[in-house]
């Protein structure tokens, strides 16, 4: 990619079209505990979207802030992944999702604490250092408040990302479901976050709790970016420059040419920011 540019998160259904669609700049996104496996169909569907298009690897089976290591077949595995495909970018979530033998589906939350800290970064920098790679890490969706906070999460990125080296994956629909779910400002949030650490920017929908309607927002991925997200992002892509920025979907999946849509306009705010600051 000659700048930022923006991506779609891959799906089977979509393969022939993904395959053949000639835009410039896109790429492709994929969880790779989809694809570790030897062989077979889905590494060669990979196989021939990668000779065309970048691919990004976005994890969601490390569980980072859990109270152990990463597992170390599950980083072997991933490794080896990663080194058939060269992506561009790969990413983790800030999250636990497995404890002992005791695996969650789902990204679980935790209290941000020195203590909590020191162990995150531990577990980043393990999977850094089996990788070969620099990771970028997400932040997390919100929908209570949790007791034994000792600083905010844009502070907690911040210390991570100077202890470790990894960079960050913002995805501003999860920092707009938070605050508006905990009655806090996303666009502070999205001032506190240091620029330089910014390797990525995912963008996506989200949707009302069926009980209790727009007081509790669900991270849903199963319907357009909202005007709000759109908003912020604008934002946010005016104060640190152009990112690579993924349109995610992982229900109620449309039709290629709607992802296509919400990824051109994400593509225009980008490279309206790049002539801009040019001609500045």
């Amino acid at each position: 990619m000659t700048h930022p540019s923006t991506g779609l998160g891959l799906k089977p259904q979509h393969y022939d079209e993904a395959l053949a669609c000639p835009a410039d700049g896109l790429w492709f996104e994929v969880h790779p505990e989809n694809y570790m496996v030897e062989g077979g169909p889905r590494l060669a569907w990979l196989d021939a979207i990668r000779r065309d298009k970048p691919l990004s690897l976005h994890g969601v089976g490390l569980s980072l802030a859990a109270d152990a290591a990463p597992d170390s077949g599950h980083l072997a595995r991933l490794r080896t992944l990663a080194e058939r495909y060269d992506p561009f970018v790969m990413s983790e979530h800030l999250a636990w999702s497995q404890r002992g033998d005791v695996y969650h589906p789902d990204l679980l939350p935790f209290p941000r604490s020195r203590r909590m800290l020191d162990r995150v970064c531990d577990n980043v920098g393990r999977a850094q250092d089996v990788l070969g790679r620099r990771l970028l890490i997400e932040n997390p969706s919100h929908y209570l408040a949790l007791r034994g906070h000792e600083m905010s999460e844009p502070e907690f990125l911040t210390e991570m990302v100077a202890r470790t080296g990894c960079g960050l994956l913002i995805d501003i629909n999860n920092v707009h479901v938070s605050a508006s779910n905990l009655k806090t400002s996303a666009a502070a949030y999205l001032d506190a976050v240091p620029a330089e650490a910014i390797g990525e920017i995912h963008l996506a929908g989200h949707a009302p709790d069926p009980e209790w309607g727009g007081d509790l927002l669900i991270d849903s991925h199963d319907a357009p970016v909202s005007d709000s997200v759109w908003s912020l992002y604008e934002r946010t892509i005016a104060r640190i420059g152009p990112r690579p920025t993924l349109i995610e979907r992982d229900d109620n999946i449309p039709a290629f040419a709607e992802l296509m849509g919400e990824r051109d306009r994400a593509e225009a705010i980008l490279r309206s920011t790049v002539e801009e600051r040019a001609v500045a």
